[in-house]
C-alpha cells in the first residue's frame, strides 16, 4: 500500500498580513468570514431586544412593526417583523375569542 501523505504549506506567522504587514487577530482574518451584503447581515440579541422594546410602544410601535415588515433592506428584521406581526395577530384574535365567550358565559349565569 502506498502512503499517500500530503502536506499543507501554511504561512510562518498566521497573525500577520503578508500584503501590508499588518498584524490582524485570527477573529477577524476575512479568510474565516466572507463578505456578506448588509441585506443578509444577522441581528445582534441586542437588536431583537431592541426591535421587541420598539414595536411595544402603542402607536409608533405599530407603525414601525409595519414599515419593517415591508423594508428589504434588512431580511432577518424583515422577518423578526413579520413574526411578531403574525403573533401580534394571534393574541388580538385570542383575546377577542376569549373576551367574547368570557360575555356569553357571563350571560347564561344570569
Amino acid at each position: 500500500m502506498e502512503n499517500n501523505n500530503q502536506t499543507v504549506s501554511q504561512p510562518d506567522n498566521p497573525t500577520v498580513n503578508q500584503a501590508n504587514n499588518q498584524t490582524v487577530s485570527p477573529s477577524v482574518n476575512s479568510n474565516f468570514y466572507p463578505t456578506v451584503p448588509y441585506q443578509y447581515i444577522p441581528l445582534s440579541p441586542w437588536a431583537y431586544i431592541g426591535y421587541e422594546l420598539l414595536f411595544s410602544i402603542p402607536i409608533i410601535g405599530f407603525i414601525c412593526l409595519l414599515i419593517f415588515s415591508f423594508n428589504n433592506s434588512n431580511i432577518n428584521r424583515r422577518n423578526f417583523a413579520r413574526s411578531y406581526f403574525c403573533i401580534l395577530l394571534i393574541v388580538i384574535i385570542l383575546a377577542v375569542v376569549m373576551g367574547l365567550l368570557g360575555v356569553s358565559l357571563n350571560s347564561l349565569k344570569k
